[in-house]
Parts: structure tokens; sequence; C-alpha cells
């Protein structure tokens, strides 16, 4: 016997405009520039102007503003949080000229590693719905080749930001393809996997090949301890005949995305900062940079055409009102994109002001000592947004200060205690290791063991498995590679 019940669910959805803020919000300023001029081509109510913008008939887009409390605020962008309204003035910007100061740094003169994937996928037989997805993997991956973000939260990415659903299942059958792409080994979510892609995809059939192969898939973690004797012992080999494979082993390149950046010839190309940060008598000034974001504005032609026909509705034809509704339908998109630009701005300058808040005393003078430990979650609570919007803000933006053009991901760290209880930052940590090893005898080069004495002997309590951590991020290798004959 079939039986009822009711259930009730709370569900939140994003609307089209939300979703349109959040998307915006994840631009650097070039891109949004690009995002600006596609809006402009496609959407002729909406255009260029110096004229304000006057008030929407549409509801605000509020579902990423915070709660506007704060105390102890000790510099001038503090007054952006004080108003209640959003006048010009809360969005401080900068319209530099390209001979102002955007500061040049070395970049890759060519296509980048991202583009160069891109480029590759345009070539594969993708339907429509898998290109998304693969756009969205490649997104994802590192600059050193390997896709580090869980499928999973993918997933979860792509019904949040694009509305798209998939499954784990449909984005690993597209990341198998992505695996095929050059450099071999891309796309690796580990180190295992990517040494193994690239054997596997040499189709080299010798011996000493498929005992590599085996060694990867079956017995890495016996490889890396070097406990060799349970090898041969596991795969019923000698001496010799491990040796050979572990050479076609260290043949192979542990970061695929690095060499193509390397191979790149170097020029000179501008990073362009989404912030200007300025010290004027020990006052944080902080200005959003909008360099060639122009001013929106409704057509007032469109405007005028809609409220002409509101005065003459009775005569209208058919074909005058399916005009109407189409010039309606696009007034209201281009009012949606001046308000999630304006939305765009006020987030961001939130997020910025409070970074600069919790930080100031290293935005004054750039003294890395003074950089305190930050998190993501520090910065929501103290603005009340999420930390998914946190993380968005931070991601891909940049900020020129007086010392150098930094990336907003620099400035946040972990923390720990040293053994007085004084809680500091990992980056502090990281410098201290840095400084040893590069004080450090060559001929005998410092393990993590030492390192680990090192530090616990400087107060810092800290085990030896998170100093091997530090130094894999830090890009130094261990000690017998580090050694000097």
């Amino acid at each position: 016997m079939q039986r009822l019940s009711l259930q009730q669910k709370l569900l939140q959805k994003l609307s089209p405009q939300q979703i349109q803020v959040i998307k915006l919000l994840e631009l650097p300023s070039l891109m949004l520039e690009q995002r600006i001029k596609k809006e402009l081509d496609e959407n002729p109510v909406l255009e260029i102007g110096n004229e304000e913008f006057g008030s929407s008939d549409e509801e605000p887009i509020n579902d990423l503003k915070s709660n506007e409390d704060h105390d102890n605020e000790e510099f001038s962008v503090s007054d952006y949080l004080n108003d209640e309204d959003y006048p010009a003035y809360r969005y401080n910007t900068q319209n530099y000229s390209a001979d102002d100061k955007v500061i040049d740094v070395p970049f890759s003169d060519g296509a980048s590693f991202h583009e160069y994937l891109q480029d590759q996928v345009r070539l594969e037989t993708l339907d429509a719905g898998e290109r998304v997805l693969a756009e969205q993997i490649i997104g994802n991956i590192d600059e050193d080749g390997y896709l580090r973000r869980d499928v999973y939260a993918i997933v979860d990415d792509l019904e949040f930001s694009q509305n798209i659903k998939t499954t784990e299942a449909e984005l690993l059958k597209v990341l198998t393809r992505i695996q095929q792409l050059d450099p071999p080994g891309v796309g690796a979510r580990d180190l295992q996997e990517c040494l193994s892609i690239q054997l596997v995809r040499k189709e080299d059939y010798r011996p000493e090949v498929r005992l590599a192969i085996q060694i990867l898939t079956t017995a890495f973690e016996e490889f890396t301890r070097k406990h060799y004797d349970k090898i041969t012992k596991k795969f019923g080999v000698d001496d010799d005949q491990l040796r050979l494979a572990i050479d076609e082993i260290i043949k192979l390149n542990p970061k695929p995305g690095s060499s193509f950046s390397n191979s790149i010839s170097q020029g000179n190309q501008a990073i362009i900062p989404d912030f200007i940060l300025e010290v004027v008598d020990d006052d944080l000034q902080l200005a959003l940079n909008q360099r060639n974001v122009p001013e929106l504005n409704v057509s007032k032609h469109y405007l005028n055409m809609l409220r002409s026909y509101e005065d003459n509705r009775k005569g209208s034809t058919r074909d005058v009102k399916e005009a109407v509704l189409f010039v309606k339908q696009k007034i209201d998109s281009a009012k949606w994109f001046i308000d999630a630009i304006k939305q765009r701005q006020e987030t961001l300058m939130l997020v910025m002001t409070e970074i600069l808040m919790y930080q100031r005393a290293y935005f004054l003078d750039g003294d890395e000592t003074k950089l305190r430990p930050m998190i993501l979650k520090d910065i929501a609570d103290r603005t009340n947004l999420d930390i998914s919007t946190i993380s968005r803000v931070s991601n891909s933006k940049y900020i020129q200060t007086h010392f150098g053009i930094y990336s907003l991901k620099y400035f946040f760290s972990e923390s720990m205690f040293k053994d007085n209880g004084e809680e500091v930052s990992t980056r502090e940590i990281k410098s201290i290791l840095q400084e040893c090893i590069g004080n450090e005898d060559k001929k005998k080069p410092l393990n993590d063991d030492r390192l680990t004495q090192i530090l616990n002997e400087k107060g810092y309590e800290i085990a030896r498995r998170t100093v091997a951590k530090y130094r894999e991020q830090l890009d130094i290798p261990v000690a017998r590679m580090r050694k000097e004959l």
C-alpha cells in the first residue's frame, strides 16, 4: 500500500542577478574590462557615459552585503564602512594611464600554460557540455600542472557559480581526456598519478619500464621511503633490474606545468593591480583601480522609447509590442549588470579594507615579520560575508603598494603557537627555514630532522612532517638533492 507523507525542506536558490554578481566578483581587472566590452556589444541599451545612472526599479542585490558595524577604525579607508548609502567616494577609483603607476613585472611573453591547454582542448572531439567541464578543470590546474582541487568541490562550483549540474563520474571522464594532453602528466591529482601517466603514455614495453609502472601503481609508498628490499621481494627482481626501473622513474618530470613555463621566452607584461594603496602620514589610502573600466548607463533613447509606448499603449500594433518587450528585457538586463558592477565594487572595497585593518602594521612599511596570521574565516567574520566570497575576492586579485605588487593570497597564512604561547604566522617559520637552508653547508645539507630540531630550539614546537610540508611548499628539494660534491 502506497503511503503518502509531507516533508518540509529549506532550499536556497540563487537568482540570475546573484549569480551575475558572483561571476563578476571572481574577475580580476583585466578580465572585467573584457566582460564589460562583451556586455556592451550584446546589449544595445547599455552605453558608456558620464551621467550618473538613476535609481533602478529593480530590488537591490543584497546577498553579498554585510552588517557594516565595526569598531576601532584607525585610518581613512575605514570611512568606507560608516555610511549607509553608496555614494561615489565609496568606490574610490584611480584611472591611471598606461604611463602611470602600474608596475611591470616579468611574465611569459607567449601563450600561458592554461591557454596552451585550452588550445589543445579545442582540437578534441568533445560535446558542448564536456567542453564546459574541461574549461572548469583547466581553470583549477595549478602552474605545476596538477589538479589539486577535489573533484566533488569542482562539481559544487559548477552548480553554484554557473548553475550547471554534473556528477563526479562525468567530470572524471573529461579529466581523463585532459590527462592525455601535453605536457605529459598534466591534470594529475598527485605525484604518483603524474609519474604513472607519463610512463604509460610512452608506450614503451621494455621490462624496466613495465616494472617502473608496477612500482608506481602498487608500491609507490615503498619507493618513496626507499624500501628497495621490499620492492625486489614483492616483484621478484634483483637489484640491477630495480636500478634500471628507478632510472626510468627519475627521468620523469614531477612538475609538467613548470617545464612548459620555463620553455617560454620571458618578456615584460604588466600585472594590472585591482587595488592601489598609498601611505600618507601613516594613513592608509585605498582605491580600486578602474583603469579602462568605463562608467555605464542605460540609454536615454531606449528609456524614452519605453515611456512613449506607455503613453500610447492602446494604439500599438503587435509588432510594436514585441519590440517594446525586447527593449524592456534589455533595459532590465542593463540595470542588473550596472547593479552587479556596483555590488562588485562594494564587496571588493569591503574585503580589502578589512584586510588592511587586520594587517595595518605590515602595510605601513612592508616588514614581513609584522604580517599577522590570517585565514579566510578571519576576514569572513569581520565582514559578515561567506568564506567562499572572501575566497573569490582574494583569488587572482592584486594590490599595488609602495613596496611592490602582491597577490591577495600572499597575505593569508595559518598560525601556530611558540612554546611561550606567542601566536606566529607559518610564513615566519618558512622564512626561518629558507634562512637555515640558505646558510647550510652544501656538502652536509640539513635534513628535515635537523631542521625540526633547529626550529624546536628556537621555540617553534613543530613536527618533522610539518617541516617537510613547508619545505615542499617553498619548492626546496630534500637534503640529498641539495648536496654538492
